[in-house]
Parts: structure tokens; C-alpha cells; sequence
């Protein structure tokens, strides 16, 4: 396997992704948590789309965009894990270089998509208990197809310029990424031009999205539990909550891991370098193998909705 060179003038078409540098005999050993926590994302969400799809009881915005949320983790844990099972499985280290910024571009992107739709399902929770009477007629089918056109088109085009300035740069540092996945961080180290604008766009556009729903969704729960203190009637305020409670426990699952994930980033010197790329090929799995657990086990539509989807494949059988 013949790998580029600092003294090599030829314009590199591959990158060769080493997963954890400094623990390759570990890698084996994840394969097996990975592959589980892989099939379970995907069955899970797999079964919440199907489920939402068939059960007329399920038809109902809210449940719109749960299951956007559960295409968004289909997309991205497809988009990163396989890949890397094959190197932990078949020492495949190659990746092309279309492929290599593609994925850059669905992990960018997706990313912001998650945080734009969890902001969506605040403002969702609280015009339910803040303005009930008001909800019918605000949170329709129409607003969830509005919702998911702005959702898919302001983060693709603010995160589309990462991995375009990313393939401009030339790379003479070799064609090593020393990481499961192509992130903008790992791919720019192997470039030899100023690549400044490029992780300032990322840091800025970064925080602008991710900060702004988080803010909105701050915004959300603080008037949610606001209306939830004035309730007055007897266990009004815990069923108020209880409609929240999935949802804030899917927001926790995705900014903690996020903020472990930037700690990480920013202490690079003080920890292992294999640790953010284990954090970093979490962050796809976790959520969205938990995701649909908690709204599956929380929500007693969905729960009945699965329970009858399992019964009528029974009944095929």
C-alpha cells in the first residue's frame, strides 16, 4: 500500500484513514458494542418510520417530526459506521476523495439538521402547553412541511461551504487522516495551504447554528415551565411535563455528547488523541440507537403502534 509523501507532487485521489493510532488491537474489540449499537439504531428507527407510516392514530405533526428526526439518524449512523466496521472488520483504510468529502458534507450537514429539528419540536411542546387552544390550528401538516424545507435548506447551504473549501486546499502532507471518519479538522491538518478561513467558517457556522436552536430551545423550556407552575389543577403539571419529557431526554442525549465532544477538542493536548475519535463515532451511534427507545417507551401511541406493527408480522408468519 503505497502512501503520498511530503516530496510527492501527485495530486492525491485516496486518504487512508488509521482509526485509532495509537490502539490498533483495540479494534476488533469495539467492532462488536459498535455493531450492536449499529443494528439497533437502525432497526429502532427502521420500526418508528414504519410505525408512524401505517398507524392513522400516528398521523399528526408531531409525530412528522419524530420521524424526520429518525431519517436524519438513519442517514447519519449509515453514513459513518459501516465505514468504519469495514476498517475495524477488513482493514479497508481507503477512502476515495469524492467519498471522503461527501461524507464530510452529511456529517456537517445532518448535524445542524438534528439541532434545527429538536428546535422545531420545542417550539412544537410549547405552543401545546403554552397556547393549547391556539395548537390546532398553528401546528399543522402544513407547518411540518415548511418546518423540514427550512430545516434541509438553511443547513445545507450554510455547511455545503466546508467541504467545498476543503477539497480546494492541495494536500502535500501525505494522505494519512488519522481518524475513523473525514472530519474538516483531520482532512485540513494534511494541507499545505493557510487553512484559517476554513476553520473559522466551520467554528463560526458552527456555533451559529448549533448555539442558535440551543438558545431557542432554552427559550422554550423556560416559558413551557413558566406555564407548567401557574397550572393549578390536580396533576395537571406532571401530565404537562410528562408530554415534554421524551423530548428534553433526547436534547440531552444530543448536546451532551456534543459538549463532551468539543471539551475533548479543546483539551487535545491533555488527553489521548484516540478519545474524541471514540466520542466523535459515539456521537453517531448513541442518540440514534437511544432516540427512538425513549419515544417508544415513553409515548403510549407509539408504544401501541409498535405492539401492533409486531403483531401483525406475527400474524404474517
Amino acid at each position: 500500500m503505497a502512501l503520498l509523501n511530503n516530496s510527492s507532487i501527485a495530486p492525491i485521489s485516496e486518504f487512508f484513514l488509521i482509526c485509532f493510532p495509537n490502539f490498533q488491537s483495540w479494534q476488533h474489540w469495539l467492532s462488536l458494542p459498535f455493531s450492536l449499537l449499529f443494528l439497533l439504531a437502525m432497526g429502532a428507527n427502521v420500526m418508528l418510520l414504519i410505525t408512524i407510516r401505517l398507524e392513522a392514530s400516528l398521523h399528526e405533526p408531531m409525530y412528522y417530526l419524530l420521524g424526520l428526526l429518525s431519517l436524519l439518524d438513519i442517514v447519519l449512523c449509515f453514513t459513518v459506521i459501516p465505514k468504519v466496521l469495514d476498517i475495524f472488520w477488513f482493514d479497508n483504510k481507503l477512502i476515495s476523495f469524492p467519498a471522503c468529502f461527501l461524507q464530510m458534507f452529511i456529517m456537517n450537514g445532518f448535524l445542524t439538521m438534528e439541532s434545527c429539528t429538536f428546535m422545531v419540536m420545542a417550539y412544537d411542546r410549547y405552543i401545546a402547553i403554552c397556547h393549547p387552544l391556539r395548537y390546532p390550528s398553528i401546528i399543522t401538516n402544513q407547518f411540518v412541511s415548511k418546518a423540514a424545507i427550512f430545516i434541509v435548506a438553511r443547513n445545507c447551504l450554510l455547511t455545503m461551504p466546508i467541504p467545498i473549501l476543503s477539497s480546494k486546499l492541495s494536500y502535500c502532507a501525505g494522505n494519512i487522516i488519522k481518524n475513523c471518519i473525514c472530519t474538516n479538522m483531520s482532512v485540513s491538518k494534511l494541507s499545505c495551504n493557510d487553512t484559517t478561513f476554513n476553520q473559522l467558517y466551520q467554528f463560526v457556522i458552527g456555533w451559529t447554528l448549533l448555539g442558535s436552536d440551543l438558545i431557542l430551545i432554552v427559550l422554550s423550556y423556560i416559558f413551557i415551565l413558566k406555564a407548567v407552575l401557574r397550572l393549578k389543577a390536580e396533576g395537571a403539571a406532571a401530565k404537562a411535563l410528562g408530554t415534554c419529557g421524551s423530548h428534553f431526554i433526547l436534547i440531552l442525549f444530543f448536546s451532551t455528547i456534543l459538549l463532551v465532544l468539543v471539551i475533548t477538542n479543546l483539551a487535545r493536548k491533555r488527553i489521548p488523541p484516540d478519545v474524541p475519535i471514540l466520542l466523535n463515532i459515539l456521537h453517531h451511534l448513541i442518540p440514534p440507537a437511544l432516540n427512538p427507545i425513549v419515544y417508544g417507551v415513553r409515548t403510549k401511541e407509539i408504544k401501541q403502534g409498535i405492539q401492533k406493527l409486531l403483531r401483525r408480522l406475527l400474524d404474517v408468519k
